[in-house]
């Protein structure tokens, strides 16, 4: 039904679709696509360049904990698109979330595969780390989604150790999809018995045990701290809550189509009534912010919780807050993070801070309980974040340094119990 094509020998071309058209955009590596020879059944052998398939060398980005596999699918009839990056099994099967969105692509699939290895890792989980990203419209018709998601979960049907999970542009019912085709998935609907993640907001339960920690750590009182959120959506959103919860005060978020700000305060009822809508947070009282102006408003808590690199090394400075509570993955460029550390900016990475979405899942997947799962957010998101401050705090390292040390060690040494990983 699907074409699955690996990035380990050759790649077919799929019927009807130009070449230049596979995957789409341009390198984001600077690199020149790989020349390769294509094999199909109805197609005669011939050699294409092939733009943004991996974008470069297939094994440019292997290091010595992977990727275990990466795999690209194709679909005709439907016009999937999709890669799937199984990062490291050593700990068991990996488990990572099916992101779609227009930009995605292979680089950054093994980009998000690798932080679920190291967050499956710190969260000391019984699974390894993989990811997959679909190259769609996330707000397609929902039929058309539909189909789209059923032929993706046919094409990998057989990459058994690899279990999706809801990510960016997908949810519960996706993963209902998924599961109704090849038996396996996590964050599901309640009535399959799953701990369905955009409900409970499990990942933005852990980002607030983290700040919990982070403030006592560097004096900043929880009770009146001001809160922007960057991404107003199923992390964000839960991450304000639970926030608000502690006393804070949301004074600015934003989502696809802008944002707002208000130094007094917004209202959350309202901010969830104009989602639920399929409204924009812009359309709240209050300034109105444009796609970026939301790093320069004047917080002590920034919560990203969208997309990929939104804090970069041209806009950092720009930041006013004492405290980051990295909602999304990879939210912050290399430059960026040691620039927050030279600035005294404390930033939690991803695969400490929001591990409890996966957390949750990997407890859903074990027939866990909401309570269970609660529980085990605390312990291990507390545990990790004291451990990962504590450790910076004698070093000087920045914390993703030290926790990338930390989840790296508990990789290799579940590596050392298998024959091939």
């Amino acid at each position: 039904m699907s074409l699955t094509l690996t990035t380990i020998g050759a790649y077919p071309k799929p019927a009807g679709l130009p070449v230049t058209d596979w995957f789409g955009g341009e390198s984001t590596t600077g690199r020149s696509f790989p020349t390769v020879a294509t094999s199909c059944p109805d197609h005669s052998r011939d050699t294409v360049t092939m733009p943004n398939v991996a974008t470069i060398d297939p094994f440019s980005l292997s290091d010595d904990l992977g990727p275990a596999k990466v795999v690209h699918l194709t679909e005709r009839r439907t016009g999937l698109r999709a890669v799937v990056v199984v990062d490291n099994v050593a700990a068991g099967q990996a488990i990572g979330g099916t992101r779609m969105a227009l930009d995605a692509s292979a680089e950054l699939c093994f980009r998000l595969a690798r932080a679920m290895t190291l967050k499956n890792a710190m969260a000391g989980l019984r699974h390894g780390g993989a990811k997959s990203v679909i190259i769609a419209d996330p707000k397609q018709p929902l039929a058309d989604k539909e189909r789209l998601v059923r032929a993706f979960a046919a094409g990998m049907r057989d990459l058994t150790e690899y279990a999706p999970g809801p990510d960016m542009g997908t949810d519960e019912q996706c993963m209902a999809w998924i599961r109704d085709e090849i038996g396996r998935a996590v964050g599901l609907p309640p009535e399959l018995g799953g701990l369905p993640l955009d409900q409970l907001g499990a990942t933005g339960f852990g980002l607030a045990v983290a700040a919990d920690v982070a403030a006592d750590r560097i004096g900043l009182d929880l009770d009146g701290a001001r809160v922007v959120v960057q991404g107003y959506g199923s992390v964000g959103r839960h991450a304000a809550r639970f926030l608000s919860v502690r006393g804070c005060v949301l004074v600015g978020a934003s989502d696809s189509r802008g944002g707002v700000s208000d130094p007094d305060g917004l209202d959350l009822d309202r901010l969830d009534e104009l989602k639920a809508a399929g409204r924009s947070v812009r359309e709240h009282a209050g300034q109105t912010l444009e796609h970026g102006d939301e790093v320069g408003v004047p917080c002590d808590i920034w919560v990203p919780a969208a997309g990929p690199d939104v804090l970069r090394s041209d806009n950092i400075d720009n930041l006013t807050a004492r405290l980051v509570l990295q909602g999304a993955n990879l939210p912050a460029t290399a430059e960026a993070e040691h620039r927050m550390h030279e600035r005294g900016v404390l930033s939690l990475p991803d695969f400490v801070a929001n591990a409890g979405g996966v957390i949750c899942g990997a407890v859903e997947y074990a027939g866990g309980t909401r309570t269970q799962a609660f529980d085990l957010i605390a312990e291990r998101v507390a545990a990790n974040t004291a451990a990962m401050l504590e450790e910076s705090d004698r070093t000087g390292v920045e914390p993703r340094g030290v926790a990338m040390e930390i989840a790296r060690a508990r990789v290799e040494r579940a590596m050392t119990t298998r024959r091939w990983v």
